[in-house]
C-alpha cells in the first residue's frame, strides 16, 4: 500500500502493486511484437509492409526497455506471466484474426483494430507512470523512472496509433466497398 501522510501520496512506489502491473504490461508487450510480425507478414507485398516491419521493431526496442526497468525496480518477471505470454505470442504468430492474411476481409479490420487497442495499452502504461510523482523512487539508493524516456515512449505509442488507424483508413474502402 502507498504510504500517506494527510492524505498526500509519498513518493516511494508501491512495488507489490506496481511490479505486477508493469509484468502483465511485459506479457503484452511480448504477444504484441508477434502480432505485429503477423501483420507485417499479412501486408507483405503492399506499400505497408515497411510500416509495420517498423512498427514491429519499434514494440520489439520498447518491450526490451519495459524488462530493463522491470529489473531496475529490482524484480524479475514472473516466470508464469511470461509463460502464458509466450504460449499466447505463438497463437498470435498464426494470426486468428486473419489467418488467411488477406487484406480485403473482416478479419484485416480487426487485426488493424486489436493492434490499435494494443497499443493504446501501452499508451496507458506510459501515461500512467508519468503521472507518477517525478521524484518516486524504488526505494534509498534505488532509482524511479527516466521520465524524459517515458515521454518519448508515449509520443511514439501515439505516432505508432496514427500509424495503424491511417493503414486502417487507407485500406477500409477496399475491403468493404464492392468492386
Amino acid at each position: 500500500m502507498t504510504s500517506a501522510t494527510n492524505g498526500i501520496p509519498g513518493t516511494r512506489l508501491d512495488l507489490e502493486t506496481l511490479l505486477p502491473y508493469l509484468d502483465l504490461h511485459l506479457a503484452g508487450a511480448t504477444n504484441g511484437v508477434r502480432l505485429f510480425n503477423a501483420a507485417r507478414i499479412s501486408w507483405a507485398n503492399t506499400p505497408h509492409e515497411a510500416e509495420f516491419t517498423r512498427l514491429r521493431k519499434e514494440i520489439s526496442e520498447e518491450r526490451a526497455y519495459l524488462k530493463k526497468l522491470i529489473k531496475t525496480l529490482g524484480h524479475r518477471p514472473s516466470r508464469i506471466k511470461m509463460g502464458f505470454a509466450h504460449v499466447a505470442s505463438v497463437v498470435a504468430e498464426f494470426d486468428p484474426l486473419n489467418p488467411l492474411r488477406r487484406k480485403a476481409t473482416a478479419g484485416a479490420q480487426l487485426e488493424l483494430e486489436a493492434l490499435q487497442s494494443l497499443l493504446r495499452g501501452k499508451e496507458a502504461l506510459w501515461a500512467t507512470l508519468l503521472a507518477l510523482p517525478a521524484g518516486a523512487t524504488a526505494g534509498p539508493g534505488r532509482p524511479g523512472f527516466d521520465r524524459a524516456a517515458l515521454e518519448r515512449l508515449l509520443a511514439a505509442s501515439q505516432q505508432q496509433q496514427d500509424t495503424v488507424a491511417r493503414v486502417m483508413t487507407e485500406t477500409a474502402p477496399a475491403r468493404f466497398l464492392l468492386r
